[in-house]
């Protein structure tokens, strides 16, 4: 087993957590701290999250990558969903605004897992 999986694994479930394993505490809490910020203000702001569908080409690309941009947040994501969170699409740049907010927490904690993966290959310090 790659034992380099390990942060990038954590790091999804956890943001920050693959930095935590990895000794960069710093880094960790800040990306922590702002992922999880990041993800409350979407949820404040009632963005929606959004799940696959099928349709037109567009309709694919859309949905389906903002529903990675979701899962991305890891166990903020699946708690979300899990305790029953299913806001509408409205229309209004406040619940745009946090379904925008909801999908860049995500890819925020993709980067992060990038990064942990770089550091934990020695390609980074």
């Amino acid at each position: 087993m790659n034992l380099w999986l390990a942060p990038v694994a954590f790091g999804w479930f956890v943001p920050g957590g693959g930095h935590f394993l990895l000794g960069r505490r710093g880094r960790g809490a800040l990306l922590a701290i702002s992922i999880t910020a990041m993800f409350v203000l979407g949820l404040l702001m009632r963005g929606a999250m959004f799940k696959p569908q099928s349709g037109d080409i567009l309709t694919i690309l859309i949905n389906w990558g903002g529903f990675v941009g979701d899962i991305a947040s890891g166990f903020l994501y699946l708690l979300t969903t899990w305790l029953g969170y299913a806001q509408p699409d409205l229309p209004g740049p406040v619940h745009d605004y946090g379904t925008k907010f909801l999908v860049t927490a995500g890819l925020l904690n993709i980067l992060a897992m990038v990064d942990a993966y770089e550091i934990a290959g020695g390609k980074k310090d």
